[in-house]
Formats: C-alpha cells, sequence, structure tokens
C-alpha cells in the first residue's frame, strides 16, 4: 500500500535528517549568531599566541569559521543537508510517480500522508518549520496536491462525458456508482487527516459534474421514462449522502432530494392519464376553455363539451374498468422501476394521492359547469381507495 510505504520512509527520514541536522549546526557552529563567532575567532587566535593549543587544530578551526560566515547569507545548514541528501526529494517525486500508476486514486493517500507529515513538523519541536526535511516535503506536497487536482479534473471530465447505457432500461448510471467509489474510498483515506480542505473542494466538484450527468438523461434515447430514470438516480444519491454524512456537502443531498422529487411528480403525473385516459383529455379541454373566458354555465352549450358528450365519456369508465385500468398501471410501474431503489411504494402511494386530487378536481368541475345535470362518475373517492388498497395487498 502506498500510503503504508511512505509513512514508514517519513518514520525513518525525520530522526536522519533532524539528527544530520543538529551535528552540522553543532559542529560548524551554525546555530551561533556572528557576535559568538567573531569572539570564538578571538578566544582561537589568542589561544595560538599563548602556546595553548596546536597551530594545526586552531587552522582548522579557523577554516571551518570562516566557512560558517560564508554561508551563512545562504543558511548553511540548509545547503549542507542539500548537498548530503541531494537525491532525497528526486526519489521521493519518483515515488509519487509510482503510486499514482499503482492504484487510480493512490495521490489521495500520498497527499494525507504528507500533509499530515509537514504539518506535524510544523508543531514539532524537534523539526522547526524551517528545517530541510520540512522543506523537501513541501515542495513535494505541492507536486501531490497538483497530481490531485489533476486526478479530481479527470474524473470530473470522465462523469461528465459518461454515455448512457444504449440498452439502458433503468436502474443507476455508472457515473453514480463511479461517484460513489471515489467518494467511500476517499473518505476512508481521509478518515484521520489532519485537513480535508483539498477533500471538500474536490467532492464538491464531484458533485456537479454527477448531477449533470444525471442531467444529460433528458437528451438520451432511452427505453423508459426519462423521469423515472432521473428520479431514481438522484434518490440514490441523496440516500448515498445521508448515509456518509459530509458537511461539505449537504447542500447537495438537499438538492439531489429536490430533484428527486420533481421528477417523480413529473413521472407520475405523465402516467397520471393512462387510466382514464379519454376522460382526463375531455377535462383538459373544460379547463382550456375557461381559460380562455368561457363562463362555466355556457361551456356545455359547446359541442365538443356537451352533456351528451360527457356522458358518452362516462359511460367508458366504470367503476370495474377503472380498477382494471389501475392493475395496468401498477404492472407497468412495477415494470419500469428497478428493485434496488424500492421507490415503488412511494410513487404507488404519490400516484394514489394525485390520483384521487384529479378525481376531486374532475368532481368539482361537473358541479360548476353542468349543474343539475345528474352527471356524476360510476365510482367514489372510497371506490378508489379501495381499489388502490387491494392493488396494494394483491401484490
Amino acid at each position: 500500500v502506498p500510503q503504508q510505504v511512505l509513512e514508514q520512509v517519513l518514520r525513518q527520514l525525520q530522526p536522519l535528517c533532524t539528527s544530520e541536522q543538529r551535528f552540522l549546526q553543532e559542529f560548524f557552529q551554525l546555530s551561533h549568531d556572528a557576535a559568538e563567532l567573531q569572539a570564538l575567532e578571538v578566544r582561537a587566535r589568542s589561544a595560538v599566541s599563548t602556546g595553548q593549543c596546536p597551530p594545526h587544530f586552531i587552522a582548522d578551526l579557523l577554516f571551518l569559521l570562516g566557512f560558517s560566515f560564508f554561508l551563512r547569507p545562504e543558511e548553511p545548514t540548509t545547503h549542507l543537508l542539500s548537498e548530503i541528501f541531494s537525491c532525497l526529494e528526486l526519489e521521493l517525486r519518483g515515488f509519487l510517480d509510482v503510486c499514482n500508476k499503482v492504484h487510480p486514486f493512490g495521490c489521495l493517500q500520498v497527499l494525507v500522508t504528507l500533509s499530515d507529515s509537514v504539518f506535524g513538523m510544523w508543531g514539532s519541536s524537534s523539526a522547526p518549520p524551517s528545517s530541510f526535511l520540512n522543506t523537501v516535503l513541501g515542495n513535494v506536497l505541492l507536486l501531490a496536491k497538483g497530481s490531485f487536482n489533476k486526478c479530481i479534473g479527470t474524473l470530473c471530465k470522465e462523469l461528465e462525458e459518461a454515455k448512457v447505457p444504449s440498452r439502458m432500461k433503468g436502474g443507476i448510471l455508472p457515473s453514480v456508482s463511479r461517484f460513489q467509489e471515489f467518494v467511500d474510498f476517499s473518505e476512508e483515506v481521509f478518515r484521520t487527516a489532519q485537513r480535508r480542505g483539498e477533500l471538500d473542494k474536490a467532492h464538491l466538484r464531484l458533485a456537479s459534474s454527477v448531477f449533470s450527468s444525471i442531467n444529460s438523461l433528458s437528451s438520451a434515447n432511452l427505453k423508459v421514462n426519462t423521469h423515472m430514470a432521473m428520479m431514481e438516480n438522484f434518490h440514490h444519491i441523496y440516500c448515498f449522502l445521508c448515509q456518509k454524512k459530509i458537511p461539505c456537502l449537504e447542500d447537495k443531498k438537499r438538492e439531489a432530494k429536490q430533484r428527486y422529487s420533481e421528477h417523480m411528480e413529473k413521472y407520475v403525473l405523465k402516467c397520471l392519464g393512462q387510466p382514464l385516459e379519454k376522460l382526463h383529455h375531455f377535462f383538459e379541454g373544460v379547463k382550456a376553455r375557461l381559460a380562455q373566458g368561457v363562463k362555466e354555465e355556457e361551456l356545455s352549450f359547446q359541442l365538443a363539451y356537451s352533456k351528451q358528450e360527457l356522458r358518452k365519456v362516462l359511460e367508458k369508465y366504470p367503476g370495474k374498468e377503472v380498477r382494471r385500468a389501475l392493475e395496468t398501471l401498477y404492472r407497468k410501474i412495477h415494470k419500469d422501476l428497478s428493485p434496488e431503489e424500492n421507490l415503488l411504494p412511494v410513487v404507488w402511494h404519490t400516484m394514489e394521492q394525485e390520483f384521487i386530487r384529479q378525481y376531486q378536481e374532475f368532481e368539482d368541475l361537473i358541479r360548476r359547469c353542468y349543474a343539475g345535470s345528474g352527471i356524476a362518475m360510476d365510482f367514489t373517492v372510497e371506490d378508489l381507495l379501495s381499489y388502490f388498497n387491494s392493488i396494494t395487498l394483491s401484490n
């Protein structure tokens, strides 16, 4: 696992670089300021003049002091460590490339491990932020962030451009499953991470891309109702986000719920006219005439919407026929919906409520536009409730 290997490497590197840094600072007196070094030089020269130290030892010491002064403007410790560990950054970059090739989301593991290590060192007294290793890891961390952003960009494009299967009859889109796969994996990787700002940004980008992918169904040539397919996919994402409880995706969760509800309503309305199709068309015409300014008491005198025409339409829908039509509708909905989402009870209940609302609307139009005619539908609201209940229990 790239993450475990990198963690082991960093655990070994940190004490090694820290001890080497301390040695250099102490041996070359790099931790002293200029005044201390000058005082040390004066003492060394005094020791030579009084014969207290061998000349060759003092010469070496003076050389090191001069070396320290020469390096001081360029942070001598970092310079020396860069020479000693000259290949370290290059090797870490190479390891990052390997991680990206081994696993499609390997850059996430590297990003978390490096971030925790760098920010952990900032709070460590043994390895201050200015340390050589922190600088190297900071450079590699920038590279890891670049790899991560590139990975997210590629995945966003993949989700948005994913083609709908030509034989898709419903169910969950591959792009939705791909989004879930990434979120599950990334949440596990970042579970103990000290920072997750980069991941939150990625989640928002990917959520927008997968929503765009679902919206593309509206222009796809599906073998099933488009609103039904969109309803199921938005419902799937909504349930998934409810389960994951990711704070940055709360708005997307609410949006998914809203979109799911909208498409369910459109799907129900499209199916609604099927059991009472001719009656539905008749009253749609009645409402259109009323909207055009025809008075309620005069509407029945129009040939297409006379009392006689209304009776003809109502005769086609006795109670038994309505029940049979509802059974056919139930079978169609059952065939349309995928079993994974288990939306049949919800859709059927919504269908029942909307059907009764429509019935009451028809009843009101008859009362207003055909007053005193004695015309009424062959079934009541109680009958409808009985039909829906018996169909539900028998399936």
